[in-house]
């Protein structure tokens, strides 16, 4: 029995981790049917594909909320706490609740456990564990619906013994490439396999390979399907105070003058995807949403670790881009947005991403422009080295004069914020003007989804976790790199 959130975390890394996942289902049914199937417990809106989906599925989940149904929404990773993955009505599940329910359903898992090592295979997985606690915990709540986000792929990947009632597929690029191909066409078969008989395909607008093998799939299926730029899409797009107003077809109305508290025209696209998807599971595709309870529900909408401004005087931005298209959205939004006069990077890469796209993506954005690019590491054991990862940065491009490398995220961050001040100021000192955005310095922390936490946990954003295991040592008070004046955490 355990006692703490924390010892149950530490039971599940015990586990084979996240990104060596078996390609396989037989145990997942297995534990499913131990614990009475509680994938079936509710409805599902079930989300693959590359980029967005745990925006799009907080987006959902808000405007479900907004018309009174209780939700459970399920996300990988965590930025700082595992209990982040599973949701209640928006929020991460209490830790009592948590280890309530893994105390309940421990004995059968040591069940499965015993009958895949006797057979010679390998015991249910961290991710395969957390996701049949997540079911356990929607079933045991209970919620109205469950909003679902894939952790890898989609024909064998845990989440996948659920039925859904729609199936959203987000933008598609490559990642994952030694797992799941390496084109679009080709991940998107495995992607493609949440689909299911009779039910619902909304998707996102995709590479034309990729749409192919969506569509074959839902025609396949018997689905019925609606593709973005086609059946539904962004009609207009204004930057706004806090985040945007957009106006979006709809699969059956549209929906115009909405606020978004979200940057960027990618999370745009991910607002229409979550309104198609929306349409389809409360009114069938044929019934339109009352608007005034969607903006209720948009209002609410946050998404941590995305474009979000923890710290200004200088601005510290943080991004959890960790692919090359993901930096493509980021870089466009930090200039639409931000438009800083001054900016650093601070970039930490796990070993299973695509270092040398990235780096790549953000010298052929910023390299130019910019004198501070900090090379640093999350503390994850998946992290590339400091030393390595500059090596990798020099191939994309960047020149020596312009980097600093430690292994101390705190270290890289302070190293930019001087940096940029001392840029900032000399810009200052020229009279030149910013036309647009926040101006002034800033400092961009992208890469990983780690390295994000991390900093986020030391900026003390919004958060009850006590397992980011981020080392302040030396820097007793942190803040003090930025300005006393603008300590609130302006999350955006």
């Amino acid at each position: 029995m355990f006692e703490t959130a924390q010892q149950v975390y530490e039971h599940l890394l015990s586990r084979a981790p996240e990104n060596k996942m078996e390609p396989r289902m037989q145990p997942m049914r297995d534990i499913m049917s131990l614990l009475g199937d509680p994938q079936t417990s509710a409805p599902v809106i079930h989300l693959t594909g590359t980029n967005g989906k745990t925006t799009t599925a907080r987006i959902i989940e808000q405007v479900l909320i907004a018309h009174g149904l209780r939700t459970g929404r399920y996300t990988s990773p965590h930025l700082s706490k595992v209990t982040e993955r599973i949701s209640l009505d928006g929020q991460p599940v209490d830790d009592d609740t948590f280890v309530r329910i893994w105390n309940e359903i421990a004995p059968l898992i040591d069940i499965i456990d015993a009958q895949l090592e006797e057979a010679g295979e390998q015991k249910l997985t961290y991710f395969e564990t957390v996701t049949a606690l997540g079911f356990a915990v929607f079933a045991d709540a209970p919620v109205d619906v469950m909003v679902l986000e894939v952790g890898l792929g989609g024909i064998t990947d845990a989440t996948n013994v659920a039925d859904a009632q729609v199936s959203v597929v987000t933008p598609i690029a490559v990642d994952h490439a030694d797992l799941l191909g390496d084109t679009p066409g080709v991940i998107a078969v495995e992607k493609s396999g949440i689909i299911k008989d009779d039910g619902y395909l909304i998707s996102a607008a995709q590479d034309p390979e990729a749409a192919q093998v969506l569509l074959e799939a839902a025609r396949e299926k018997q689905a019925n399907f609606k593709f973005e730029n086609v059946e539904f899409g962004i009609t207009d797009r204004a930057v706004a105070v806090g985040g945007q107003q957009v106006s979006i077809q709809g699969i059956t109305a549209d929906y115009n003058g909405l606020f978004l508290p979200l940057h960027g025209a990618h999370q745009v696209q991910n607002l229409a995807v979550a309104i198609a998807t929306l349409e389809a599971f409360l009114g069938a595709g044929e019934q339109a949403l009352n608007q005034e309870v969607l903006q209720d529900g948009l209002a609410q909408v946050t998404s941590p670790g995305r474009l979000e401004l923890l710290r200004t005087n200088p601005s510290l931005v943080i991004d959890a881009a960790h692919n090359p298209q993901g930096i493509e959205a980021t870089a466009a939004t930090m200039r639409e947005t931000f438009n800083f006069s001054a900016l650093g990077l601070v970039v930490g890469i796990l070993d299973d991403k695509d270092a040398l796209g990235i780096l790549t993506a953000l010298f052929d954005h910023f390299g130019d422009e910019i004198d501070h690019l900090a090379i640093t590491q999350s503390n994850s054991p998946r992290a590339i080295g400091a030393e390595a990862l500059k090596e990798i940065a020099l191939d994309a491009g960047w020149d020596e004069d312009q980097l600093f490398t430690t292994e101390s995220a705190i270290d890289a961050i302070a190293w930019s914020v001087r940096g940029v001040r001392d840029v900032d100021a000399k810009v200052q000192d020229a009279g030149k003007t910013l036309t647009a955005g926040t101006g002034g310095a800033g400092v961009l922390v992208t890469g990983s989804i780690t390295l994000v936490g991390q900093v986020r946990e030391l900026l003390g954003a919004q958060t009850e976790s006590a397992d980011a295991g981020v080392d302040v040592a030396g820097h007793d008070d942190f803040s003090a790199f930025f300005d006393e004046d603008d300590q609130e955490d302006d999350g955006v």
